[in-house]
C-alpha cells in the first residue's frame, strides 16, 4: 500500500531545518552523524523491561502535533512540528534535539515553551525525523515528548542485500525440524469459560527443546478459522484469556511461549528465569547463525503454525498469525516461512533492519547490531542476517496489516517500512503519528481498531481489503 505519490528524490542525504520561537527564526545545519548513537538505541531496547514502569509515569502536557496528521511527507517538503504546553506556566525552559532515521543527529538548541513555537525541519531522501523536546518543569523534574515525520516511506530500502544462502539456510533448518517428532501433548485444564474447551500443550522441538503453549476452540462445530498468537518480548507466563477470548468467537486458537518454559507459574518463577539463565536472552548465541536463541523460537513459530494446519479442526482456508513487537517479528517471518499462512496482523514490529546502522539508521530491537560486548562484532551482523524480517518479507505472499509508531524507538520505523517495502502481497500500513513502543496515550488504538475488523472479516472467510 502506497500512502502517496513517489516523487523525485535528491541523492545527497541532506537535511535541513530551523526553529521558531515566538516568531524569531533560528536557523541550524543538520550533518550526518556517523558515529553510532549507542547509547541511546541500547537505553531504548531497555524500553521492554520498563514499560510497566513508563506507562505508570504521568504525561508531560507537552504536545508535538504535525502539520500533516498522517506524518507523512515528500522529499524536501518542510515538516512543521508544533509544540504546546497545556500550561504556560508549568515549565521553566525546555530544549530540543532531531534525529533522522533513529541515529543521524544535531546538537541540542534551547526552547521557551512560551506557546507558539514550531520546529521546521525537511529531508531530502526518503527516511524518518524524530523530533525530541526535553522540557524542566518548576520542581526541577525534566520531562520527554517525541514528534515523528516519515518521507517517502514506500521508497526506504534495506540497508543491506539478502545473503545468497539465505533461503538455503531455512531449507535446511526445516528439514532438521522435520526430523523431530512434533509429538503433540494436549492436557485438558478447565477454562472456567462456558462454550469452550481449552488445553495446555507441548511440542518437540530441535535440539532436545520444546514449545509451551496452549489452545481453545468453541464446543459446539467441526470446522473453525485458526489463530495463532505469538509474544512481545519479555520472559512471563501466558494468561489463559489469550486464547478463551478469541475461542467464544468462534476461533481456535494457539498462543506459544516464546521460551521452553511452563506457561503458568508464578511471577517469581520468570522473574528468576529472567535474571538468572535467560538474562539478555535476545543475545545468547547471537554470533552464529547455528547458536542464535531465536532459532528455537522461529522453528516453534514454524511448527505452531504446521500444527493447526493439520488438525481435522480446522477450515482448511483461514489461518491467521498475529502478533506486537517480537510477537509482530514473529508473525511476519512466519507468514514468510509457512505456505499455509492465510493472513498476518503486526504491530510495531521488531526484527526490522537488523543492520540498519550500515545505512545510517538505528535498527530494531534486538538490536544485535550494538550486542557484541565479548564477541566479534562482525559474526553478530553477519548472523542478525538470516534473523532479519527484511530478508523474510519479499517471500509473504498473504495480506498483512502492520501499525508503524512513528515515535517508536524500540523498533524505529524506518526500518519497518523498509521491511514492508520487500512485501509482493496486499499490505495495510496503519501509520500512528504519535505511537511509541508501549502505545502511550491510546497512540496505537487505530491498529487495534483496524486488527478487529480484520480478523472479523477473516473469521467470517471474506476477504480483507484497503477501507475507502
Amino acid at each position: 500500500m502506497q500512502w502517496l505519490n513517489a516523487g523525485s528524490t535528491d541523492p545527497q542525504d541532506g537535511l535541513s531545518g530551523r526553529i521558531l520561537g515566538n516568531g524569531r527564526p533560528l536557523r541550524i545545519s543538520l550533518k550526518r552523524c556517523r558515529a553510532p548513537q549507542q547509547a541511546a538505541c541500547l537505553a531504548a531496547a531497555l524500553c521492554f523491561a520498563a514499560a510497566t514502569l513508563l506507562a505508570q509515569e504521568p504525561a508531560s502536557s507537552l504536545h508535538i502535533t504535525p502539520d500533516h496528521t498522517n506524518g507523512v511527507y515528500t522529499p524536501g517538503q518542510q515538516i512543521h512540528w508544533r509544540i504546546e504546553p497545556e500550561s504556560l506556566s508549568r515549565y521553566a525552559s525546555g530544549s530540543y534535539a532531531l534525529k533522522r532515521d533513529g541515529l543521524t543527529a544535531i546538537r541540542e538548541g534551547k526552547l521557551s515553551l512560551k506557546g507558539g513555537e514550531e520546529v521546521v525541519a525537511s529531508l531530502d531522501q526518503p527516511g524518518t525525523l524524530l523530533l525530541e523536546v526535553k522540557a524542566t518543569d518548576n520542581e526541577n523534574k525534566v520531562w520527554k515528548s517525541f514528534g515523528g515525520a516519515v518521507v517517502s516511506p514506500d521508497q526506504i530500502t534495506p540497508s543491506m542485500p539478502r545473503p545468497d544462502d539465505f533461503d538455503a539456510f531455512w531449507q535446511e533448518k526445516l528439514q532438521e525440524l522435520s526430523k523431530v517428532p512434533p509429538n503433540p501433548q494436549l492436557v485438558p485444564v478447565d477454562g472456567n469459560r462456558p462454550g469452550v474447551d481449552y488445553w495446555q500443550v507441548t511440542f518437540d522441538n530441535i535440539r532436545g527443546t520444546h514449545i509451551r503453549g496452549q489452545i481453545a476452540r468453541p464446543k459446539a462445530g467441526d470446522k473453525f478459522p485458526a489463530m495463532l498468537i505469538v509474544q512481545w518480548a519479555g520472559v512471563y507466563g501466558l494468561q489463559k484469556e489469550w486464547v478463551l477470548d478469541p475461542a467464544g468467537q468462534g476461533w481456535l486458537v494457539l498462543n506459544i511461549s516464546a521460551h521452553d518454559l511452563p506457561i503458568d507459574q508464578p511471577p517469581a518463577f520468570y522473574q528468576k528465569e529472567s535474571q538468572g539463565p535467560l538474562k539478555d536472552y535476545a543475545a545468547i548465541g547471537n554470533d552464529d547463525r547455528e547458536t542464535s536463541y531465536f532459532l528455537r523460537m522461529y522453528l516453534s513459530c514454524y511448527r505452531a503454525a504446521q500444527y493447526l494446519a493439520e488438525r481435522p479442526d480446522w477450515d482448511g482456508k483461514t489461518l491467521l498469525v498475529t502478533g506486537g513487537s517480537q510477537g509482530g517479528l514473529q508473525a511476519l517471518m512466519t507468514a514468510g516461512l509457512h505456505p499455509r499462512i492465510a493472513a498476518a496482523i503486526a504491530n510495531v514490529p521488531a526484527g526490522c533492519d537488523l543492520t540498519g546502522p550500515k545505512a545510517g539508521r538505528s535498527p530494531g530491537w534486538p538490536m544485535w547490531y550494538w550486542k557484541t560486548e565479548g564477541k566479534d562484532a562482525n559474526k553478530v551482523i553477519e548472523a542478525s542476517r538470516y534473523y532479519d524480517v527484511v530478508n523474510f518479507a519479499s517471500h509473504i505472499s498473504c495480506p498483512i496489516l502492520v501499525g508503524i509508531g512513528l515515535i517508536d524507538q524500540t523498533c524505529p520505523p524506518a526500518g519497518i517500512f523498509a521491511a514492508l517495502n520487500q512485501v509482493k502481497g496486499f499490505k495495510e500500513e496503519i501509520l500512528l503519528p504519535k505511537g511509541d513502543h508501549q502505545g502511550t496515550a491510546n497512540s496505537h488504538q487505530a491498529l487495534t481498531d483496524r486488527a478487529a475488523q480484520w480478523k472479523e472479516l477473516l473469521k467470517e472467510g471474506k476477504p480483507v481489503t484497503t477501507p475507502k
